[in-house]
C-alpha cells in the first residue's frame, strides 16, 4: 500500500515538475507570448490547464502561481506594459500577476472534477475545463487590472474616454479568442492523452 502511494506521489511530482519546466520554457522564449498591442496573447495557460485537469486543483494552484511568478519577472525589463505598472505600484503588480493565475488554475481543477462525475462522454469535461482556463485567466486578469490600476494615467490613456466594458472588450478582443481556442484544443488533446497514459 505504501509503495503504491509512494509511486503515485513520485508520478504526481514528476508530472508537476515537467509542467513547471514547460511554463518556464514558454515564459522565457518567444513560444509563450504573442505580442499584440499593450497586452500580449499568452499560451502559458495551457500547461496550467493540463496540470489542473490531470493532477487536480492544488496542482493547478501551484502551476498558476508559477505562471504568475514568471509574469511578474517579465515586468523587470522584458514586458514594457508590465514595466510601466511595476513603476506605478510593485505590490499591486505582484498581486495582479499572481492572484488571477492561481485562482484560474485552482478553479479549472474544481470545474473538471465537478463535470467528470456526470459527463458520460468525458469530452465535455475536458473541453469545458480547458476553455474555462483561458476565460478565467482573461476575466480575473482584466478585473485585477481595472481594480488596481484603473485610475492611473496609463490605463486612462489606453481607455481614451471609453467606458470600462468597451475598453476591456477592445483590449481583450482577438487576444481572448486566440487564447481560448488554443487553450481548449491543445488542453483537451494533451490532458486526455496524459490521463490515458497514466491509467
Amino acid at each position: 500500500m505504501n509503495n503504491s502511494k509512494n509511486r503515485q506521489s513520485i508520478l504526481w511530482l514528476t508530472q508537476l515538475s515537467v509542467l513547471t519546466a514547460i511554463i518556464f520554457l514558454l515564459a522565457f522564449t518567444p513560444l509563450g507570448y504573442l505580442k499584440a498591442g499593450p497586452i500580449s496573447i499568452t499560451f502559458l495557460t495551457i500547461p496550467v490547464v493540463v496540470g489542473a485537469i490531470v493532477l487536480g486543483p492544488y496542482a493547478g494552484l501551484i502551476l498558476g502561481g508559477i505562471f504568475g511568478l514568471t509574469s511578474f519577472i517579465q515586468c523587470f525589463g522584458m514586458d514594457p506594459f508590465g514595466v510601466a505598472l511595476l513603476q506605478i505600484n510593485p505590490v499591486f503588480t505582484f498581486i495582479m500577476c499572481m492572484v488571477p493565475r492561481m485562482l484560474m488554475g485552482y478553479l479549472v481543477g474544481v470545474i473538471f472534477l465537478a463535470l467528470i462525475k456526470k459527463d458520460k462522454t468525458k469530452l465535455l469535461s475536458y473541453g469545458a475545463a480547458s476553455l474555462s482556463g483561458a476565460l478565467l485567466n482573461t476575466i480575473f486578469f482584466m478585473t485585477a487590472l481595472i481594480l488596481l490600476f484603473g485610475s492611473t494615467d496609463i490605463i486612462m490613456n489606453l481607455r481614451g474616454g471609453k467606458n470600462v466594458i468597451l475598453f476591456v472588450a477592445t483590449i481583450v478582443g482577438i487576444n481572448g479568442i486566440v487564447e481560448a481556442v488554443a487553450t481548449t484544443i491543445i488542453g483537451v488533446a494533451i490532458s486526455k492523452a496524459l490521463n490515458r497514459f497514466v491509467k
